[in-house]
Parts: structure tokens; C-alpha cells; sequence
């Protein structure tokens, strides 16, 4: 039967695999043409969950802690998100009211847009950006508007002119990522009192997802916009994960954080989609943001380590150059000094050398040119990834 004959939803037909899974479906299909692969792709860390989090779950499941959980997620946690914000992010939200425990960041990100958007309003995205934040804004019957940015000093930014360049009458909420993925750039003070000024001036709400605050370097600093000024505050919805900060992507465990009003449309949303994450993973959660945080300290110097380790092995190359991240996991390399479209140099990549990396332009626009190499991995999988790239690049 044909999709017509099924009579599918006109917003499902826009949807499109993401990038990540495009890429694997080619990797499948090299693999079985016997190419030896290897991947520098994913942004999922590599590193065990750490022992005390592990621990934590299990003492919940052994005292039966399986039942189903309060939709809004269970309060420990809820108090554990607020005691983690306050801490480290200098805000104050009630526990009872201002947060919301979600199935990952994720979901976070879907209850949001569903909660902000109607149909035909904008959402304005920076120009690259992860590009898993377009499905979910066309299933909110919204569109996508994107904010160009541009390359200065080896790092990519969006200027307060761009920002308001790309501002029409149906734009409705500005979609933020810092640190931003997939370039590595962290949002610092001026940029972001730039892009709260507009928003306030063009009444934005700011969706504002922080996965990645935690993996920042050479002493640089995550700010959110909420903590910017009390107005900000109202008009920012904080989205985050367990996930990259305590190396915990199988758990699907998040939160948002908001006004009362948000929050609540938000969790009319979740109701429908979700029951939130198991219970004993929740507990396992508040532990893990009220425990010990040595480990985030091990594992971001690590990455630290890691981000050198590829610069160290692509510097020199003829027409590619190292865009050192300021966070994350990712480094970009522009490569536009080669003339080539990234998702062809992608393909070349993959398929005479066997290595494994996104296209920029899978990103938007703003990213074409640059490919996205990813050292959430390490070990011999660097190594031995980056020793290929190195060889594929010079190839070009």
C-alpha cells in the first residue's frame, strides 16, 4: 500500500532521519562491502557511569523502588535539579512548580516546542546547529528560521545583527545551545547579553539547552541565559541531561526548568507522551547531581586531553585547519580551503580511508566546509581514527 493510500500525516512526511542516522545507514552498507571502519561520529561518551550513580540505582531496585513514577517526576529529584541550579547556575526555582523531570533532554526540548509554538510561528536557530532540533519543531506545526553565523578568530559566533536580521513578525522563541553543538563555541557574556536584549525588545521566549555545561575549557565559563537578569529568567526555558555530564545516555533522564505557567503547559504535553524516567533511575539521578562531583572534574580533563590530541594530529595539514572548541566533545575542521562540499569529503572519508565523521552541513548552511570530529571516544578509537582523517585530509 502506498503512502498516499495510507493516508500518513503531512507533518510526518516532512520529517527526515537525522544526520547521525543517515551517516549510519552508509556505514552499514560499508561495512557489509567489507571497508574496515572507524568512527569519530557519536557524541556519547565512553566513559562508565560512575559507581556511586551505578550503586544509588541499585539500592533503589533492591528496596522496590519500580512503581510508577510522579509524572512531574519524583520530588527528590526535582529538589536535587533545584539544589544543582542554585549551585551552579546561581538560580532559584521552586521544586514544586518550576521543574520538570523528562525522558532526557531530548523530550525536554519536544514538551517545550509543543508548549510555545502553534502553527506557522518561527523558531530562530543559529546557523549551524544539532540538527535533531528540526523534526520536532515541524511536529509542533511551527518552522524553522535560521540566524547566520560566521567564523571570527577560529570560532564560530552570531552577532546581535544577525540575530535581528533574521527576526520576521511570526517569530516566536529563539532555540539556544551553549555550549553549542556542533561547533564547540561557548556563548560568553557580551554575546549573551546581546541576544537577551533582542529578546526582550522582540519578546522571544528562549529555549535554552545546557547538555554540555559541564565540558568547558581553558578556564572559560558556562552562563546561562536565565541567570542573566530577572527578566531573562522569565522568558528562558532551561533544558539539560545527566547524559554527557556523568556519562549517562542509557539512563534517558533530564530536566527543564521555568516559569510556573511554562512548566505547566509543559507537563500537560509530557502526559500525553510520557510517564518520565523509571523511578529507581531517579533516584539514581538526584544522587548523582547531590553526590560527589569529582568525577566530572576526571572526566572533563580527560576531554581536555582528548581535544588536544586532535589538534595535535591535524595541525599542519595543507587546507584544513583545527577549530579548537571552547566546550563540548566535538572539534570542527574547516576544510573550505579545499573547494569540496563536506558531505562529499564526508563520503570520501568513509569510503577510501574508513573513517567516520558528520558533514558541517548537516548542520545548516553555516556549516558547509567544515566536517564534525568527534573525541567523545578515545583510546585506540582516536588514535586510530585521527591517523586516518589526517591521511584522508591530506589526500583531498
Amino acid at each position: 500500500m502506498t503512502a498516499e493510500a495510507l493516508r500518513l500525516s503531512p507533518r510526518a512526511a516532512q520529517l527526515q532521519p537525522t544526520a547521525v542516522n543517515q551517516i549510519l545507514a552508509e556505514v552499514r552498507r560499508a561495512l557489509a562491502q567489507g571497508v574496515d571502519v572507524v568512527s569519530l561520529m557519536r557524541g556519547e561518551p565512553d566513559f562508565r557511569t560512575p559507581p556511586h550513580i551505578c550503586e544509588a540505582a541499585i539500592r533503589a531496585l533492591g528496596s522496590g523502588r519500580t512503581s510508577y513514577p510522579d509524572n512531574r517526576g519524583e520530588l527528590k529529584l526535582r529538589e536535587a535539579v533545584a539544589e544543582k541550579l542554585a549551585r551552579d547556575n546561581g538560580l532559584a526555582y521552586d521544586p514544586g512548580t518550576e521543574i520538570l523531570v523528562t525522558t532526557g533532554a531530548t523530550l525536554g526540548i519536544h514538551a517545550a516546542l509543543l508548549a510555545l509554538i502553534g502553527d506557522g510561528d518561527e523558531v530562530l536557530l543559529p546557523d549551524p546547529i544539532y540538527d535533531a532540533y528540526q523534526s520536532p519543531i515541524l511536529l509542533a506545526g511551527g518552522r524553522s528560521r535560521p540566524v547566520r553565523s560566521s567564523i571570527e578568530d577560529g570560532r564560530f559566533v552570531v552577532t546581535r545583527q544577525a540575530l535581528e536580521a533574521a527576526i520576521t513578525p511570526a517569530s516566536r522563541v529563539l532555540l539556544l545551545n551553549t555550549p553549542w553543538n556542533p561547533v564547540g563555541t561557548v556563548l560568553r557574556d557580551g554575546e549573551l547579553h546581546a541576544i537577551a536584549d533582542v529578546a526582550a525588545r522582540r519578546n522571544l521566549i528562549v529555549i535554552s539547552d545546557e547538555i554540555y555545561e559541564t565540558i568547558i575549557y581553558d578556564g572559560r565559563r558556562h552562563v546561562s541565559p536565565a541567570a542573566l537578569s530577572p527578566d531573562m529568567r522569565q522568558r528562558t526555558v532551561v533544558v539539560n541531561s545527566l547524559s554527557k555530564t556523568y556519562a549517562m545516555p542509557g539512563w534517558r533522564v533530564g530536566y527543564c526548568a521555568a516559569p510556573e505557567p511554562i512548566v505547566s503547559a509543559m507537563f500537560l504535553v509530557l502526559q500525553q507522551s510520557s510517564r518520565g524516567p523509571a523511578t529507581f533511575v531517579q533516584d539514581a539521578a538526584a544522587v548523582a547531581l547531590t553526590g560527589p562531583q569529582a568525577c566530572v572534574e576526571e572526566m572533563r580533563g580527560e576531554y581536555a586531553r582528548r581535544r588536544g590530541v586532535v589538534a595535535e594530529a591535524l595541525a599542519g595539514l595543507p587546507r584544513a585547519r583545527v577549530l579548537q572548541p571552547e566546550g563540548g566533545f566535538f572539534s570542527m575542521v574547516d576544510a573550505r580551503a579545499t573547494g569540496i562540499p563536506s558531505n562529499d569529503i564526508r563520503r570520501r572519508l568513509l569510503l577510501d580511508h574508513g573513517v567516520v565523521v558528520a558533514h558541517g552541513s548537516a548542520y545548516g548552511p553555516g556549516g558547509e566546509g567544515t566536517l564534525r570530529v568527534s573525541f567523545a571516544s578515545g583510546g585506540d578509537n582516536l588514535a586510530r581514527g585521527l591517523a586516518r582523517l589526517r591521511e584522508g585530509l591530506a589526500a583531498l
